[in-house]
């Protein structure tokens, strides 16, 4: 037997026992045989588990006073919870199970991470390529009076939000914020106010533009167009309170310095190519029902090879890298090892992906996971969906994310299936993403702004305008079941 058969064999013994570690969940999840969940809420093991699932979560929301990061408990937690699971599951003689739906959920996870990897690799390059700083500057050295830059900055802030994720939108235009507003303490509050609400209200109607929306579009609940029903109900839950706050700004016009900022070679192509990923990425998942991560992280492929083109023109400009010494001042050391002044290298686009928040989406996945495995899920769904109904629930949830993350919500309700027209998970895609505005630490966009503008833009001064929110919250959600009365009535899919 020749060399190359003796290599090929196991390896293609490998393959086929990988196709089949793949392939089993799958046929179990469309064959119908895939196992049957039991209820162990009122188990001593499920009690153990809800209690390290609310420590983990009390650790999260303290993030900002223990300065551990989000991502850490609820990683632990996912860990504990599972292991409970696989106890209580053996207990009654079921090994299956728990492998079963714990391999389900890190296949939720890998689509949802492979996205958001390929959709924050660009972000972070159209930042390195200078296009947010070049609409900052723009911005800044325009000369508007305070009103017009309260208007503008929010209405870019929603704009923006449906294509790039709302924590960049937020932190570009607070940075308009603050530099037009130097020394106005009022004026960068209520503007950081409405960037938050803008830029959390701007995502509630794209695919694209939050987590929740992202994770009902690719469970294939809501069709890619029909997100597009909340563009109106969106928009109102922005301007109502919007409205209202601009009464409390001055039309006065400050003294800003002029500032240039050009957009390095290349970038709009970047915005380009990131505008074709996304047209790729909707395209195969309508056309052929592909995960959506696969346009994505093709995608980011596209740009992976641009980025050589980059590399290759700017090494070939740049000059020569000189050695390190003491005697070098911190100009020169900017200058020739900063990466920002060196040639353009995607790697680094990649390296400053928010894995914290990646690793806190596998955390909160696999938490929520686990609880529904134990049988908590269901028993809400039917204390919730069946006795209040619905609508009311629905607008609960917003309530609800405003305190806690909006993410594991949402992922909660999508464990739960509850059996819902389209309008209702539209309903539900509305409430859980504009939800978060209601309160600073609702919203990964407010607790940014939080430290972005320490001692400015607070929970309290935010508190301040809740109401006004509040009732842009409630006149969007009248608006969505007006508008889009029809699809209320409307089953998925249909």
């Amino acid at each position: 037997m020749n060399q190359s058969a003796i290599i090929s064999r196991p390896l293609v013994l490998a393959l086929f026992s990988a196709l089949a570690l793949i392939t089993a969940p799958v046929m179990a999840a469309n064959g119908e045989l895939g196992p049957v969940l039991q209820d162990f809420t009122t188990n001593t093991i499920g009690m153990i588990a809800i209690g390290v699932f609310i420590l983990a979560y009390i650790l999260v929301i303290s993030e900002e006073f223990l300065h551990l990061r989000k991502s850490k408990p609820v990683i632990v937690a996912a860990g504990i919870i599972w292991v409970l699971v696989a106890i209580a599951y053996k207990a009654t003689g079921d090994t299956h199970t728990p492998a079963f739906q714990l391999r389900h959920n890190i296949l939720e996870f890998a689509e949802l991470m492979l996205f958001l990897w390929a959709a924050m690799t660009y972000i972070n390059t159209m930042e390195e390529r200078n296009v947010f700083q070049a609409i900052r500057a723009w911005l800044v050295s325009s000369g508007f009076t305070l009103r017009t830059v309260f208007w503008i900055t929010g209405a870019l802030a929603f704009v923006m939000s449906p294509v790039a994720d709302n924590l960049t939108t937020a932190l570009v235009m607070a940075a308009v914020v603050m530099t037009v507003g130097s020394g106005n303490v009022k004026f960068i509050s209520i503007a950081c106010i409405n960037v938050v609400v803008a830029a959390n209200a701007g995502g509630a109607f794209s695919p694209f533009g939050d987590i929740t929306t992202l994770m009902v579009w690719q469970k294939g609940v809501i069709d890619f167009f029909d997100f597009f029903a909340l563009l109106l109900p969106s928009i109102i839950n922005w301007l109502v309170p919007a409205f209202i706050m601009s009464f409390a700004i001055s039309k006065d016009k400050p003294a800003t310095p002029a500032e240039v900022v050009s957009i390095k070679h290349g970038g709009l192509i970047v915005v380009a190519l990131f505008l074709l990923t996304i047209t790729l990425t909707v395209s195969l998942h309508n056309l052929f029902h592909l995960p959506p991560a696969l346009g994505m992280m093709t995608g980011m492929g596209i740009l992976q090879v641009f980025g050589y083109y980059l590399r290759k023109q700017e090494t070939n400009n740049d000059t020569a890298m000189p050695e390190i010494n003491p005697g070098m001042s911190e100009e020169e050391l900017e200058r020739y090892f900063k990466p920002r002044n060196r040639p353009f290298d995607i790697f680094i686009s990649i390296k400053r992906v928010e894995w914290d928040t990646l690793l806190f989406f596998y955390g909160v996945i696999l938490c929520v996971g686990g609880l529904a495995t134990l049988g908590f899920l269901s028993s809400l769904s039917v204390a919730m969906y069946g006795g209040l109904g619905a609508t009311m629930t629905n607008t609960l949830v917003g309530l609800l994310s405003a305190i806690v993350d909006n993410i594991p919500v949402m992922f909660a309700v999508l464990t739960m299936n509850p059996d819902m027209s389209t309008g209702q998970w539209l309903l539900v895609t509305l409430t859980a993403g504009v939800g978060g505005s209601l309160l600073s630490i609702g919203s990964a966009a407010g607790i940014a702004l939080m430290g972005q503008a320490r001692g400015i833009y607070t929970f309290f001064a935010h508190l301040k305008w809740t109401w006004a929110i509040a009732l842009g919250y409630v006149a969007s959600i009248g608006a969505h079941l007006l508008i889009n009365a029809d699809l209320m009535q409307r089953p998925v899919g249909g």
